[in-house]
């Protein structure tokens, strides 16, 4: 089948990329000429396990296009995928949708023949309604139908999610349209995923409701933590400990700084607005939102005890920010407020990640930026870890406490054993483990 995939950067591309490699002609459109061109080229404008490689491939084979045009892109395709982004509005916390709706309004211009619009963005309740009539009021004489696709794909094993999925979510209103999305994911029949067929608003929700329950599981171990610390108790047993009962499960069960990302933060914060306009309150969802935010900054406050009370004129070094590993997105991640924090209780920062350092530069003002991990340390007075990348798992520890001016380290991802790190003479301090 022929694909429009309306948008060009982590759900587009990936979603995009992945389709190709099934076999489908797809050809990304996206209004930002240079990363099109940038994208011809080979260079991917995300970092994403595997995705250049995909990309490069289904290029070769001729099964994979990039384009600012996407009036041609869309006259051609059987199903034309809206994947841009839809950003926590300035001021009220609501999805800003201008992307999505200007997206509709050109896909209407440009239809020739039945064609699947499927919105992969994530959207509030009630937006699949709205494009309909967007698209219905342009193009009354086109043939159409509007689905809700939503995307499941966790940063930096997006692959591996697109292409072995827990579960497929549609949402659509009419036989034809849920004909060509079996179509679409056919290729998954060996793999027998379940493709779940809803309607429109019902598919539209259960993205909002499955993000928002992951992040209360992260706000929930991450103040089971705070408990355990008061305690002497140590949250990596109690996450087992209940993680084992299969009502529960295991994922999503590890303390740390807090949640960020492009989705939990402006997803939680969109259905509390939503829920809120419905008059059908969801006040766990807020009290998550909220709790997630108070604890990213007092991650800093944890520092500032690891260092005696004041770290005024001391250098801290920081290894990782990027919201989580194997990822250069730094859009919501916990470094973003545990570093000014630092700063402004009169902390020098110096700072190391692998990917994501570019991205990271113009957001972090007054942060000297390292090539690698132990440069960052030397001279230190304070280790901070603040993203568990594999390259900061098996560190020397020697040569790190030989480095820092003070042997202290702050494992905001617990990454290493408390005892070993006794052992080896560290002021060592970790998230509800004693």
């Amino acid at each position: 089948m022929r694909i429009a995939m309306i948008g060009s950067g982590y759900v587009g591309l990936v979603s995009g990329a992945c389709f190709s490699d099934f076999g489908h002609v797809v050809t990304c459109v996206d209004r930002d000429a240079s990363r099109i061109e940038a994208l011809k080229r080979g260079q991917s404008p995300i970092f994403e396990p595997g995705l250049p490689e995909m990309v490069e491939s289904n290029v070769r084979q001729n099964r994979l296009f990039f384009t600012t045009d996407l009036a041609s892109a869309v006259a051609s395709a059987d199903a034309v995928f809206i994947a841009v982004g839809t950003p926590s509005r300035r001021g009220d916390g609501h999805a800003d949708l201008s992307y999505v709706y200007g997206a509709a309004c050109e896909i209407a211009a440009a239809l020739s023949g039945y064609t699947v619009i499927v919105t992969k963005s994530t959207v509030p309740v009630g937006t699949g309604d709205q494009v309909e009539a967007i698209m219905r009021e342009a193009r009354p004489d086109a043939e159409f139908s509007v689905v809700s696709n939503p995307e499941f794909l966790r940063e930096g094993a997006a692959i591996a999610d697109f292409k072995r999925p827990d579960r497929i979510v549609v949402g659509a209103e009419d036989e034809r349209s849920r004909e060509v999305m079996q179509e679409l994911y056919r290729p998954l029949y060996l793999n027998q995923p379940p493709i779940m067929f809803t309607g429109r608003r019902t598919s539209e929700l259960t993205k909002y409701a499955a993000n928002a329950f992951l992040a209360t599981k992260i706000t929930f171990i991450n103040e089971i933590a705070d408990l355990c610390e008061k305690l002497g108790a140590n949250v990596q047993d109690v996450a087992r400990g209940i993680g084992l009962d299969n009502r529960i499960g295991s994922k999503f069960l590890h303390a740390g700084p807090g949640y960020g990302g492009s989705c939990f933060p402006k997803d939680t914060l969109a259905l509390v607005r939503t829920a809120q306009e419905a008059g059908s309150p969801v006040r766990i969802v807020e009290t998550v939102a909220a709790a997630n935010e108070l604890r990213k900054r007092r991650m800093a406050d944890k520092v500032l005890d690891a260092c005696g009370g004041s770290v005024t004129g001391k250098t801290i070094a920081v290894l990782g920010l990027a919201f989580k590993p194997n990822t250069d997105d730094m859009r919501d991640a916990p470094s973003l407020a545990i570093i000014p924090a630092l700063q402004s209780l009169g902390a020098s920062v110096r700072a190391f990640d692998p990917e994501s350092m570019a991205q990271a530069r113009p957001l972090l003002p007054g942060v000297t930026f390292c090539d690698e991990p132990y440069s960052c340390i030397e001279g230190a007075d304070a280790l901070v870890i603040v993203t568990e990348w594999d390259a900061f798992r098996a560190l020397d520890l020697d040569r790190v406490k030989a480095s820092l001016a003070e042997p202290v380290v702050v494992d905001l991802r617990n990454i290493y054993r408390p005892a070993e790190m006794a052992r080896k003479g560290f002021r060592y301090v970790s998230v509800g483990r004693p």
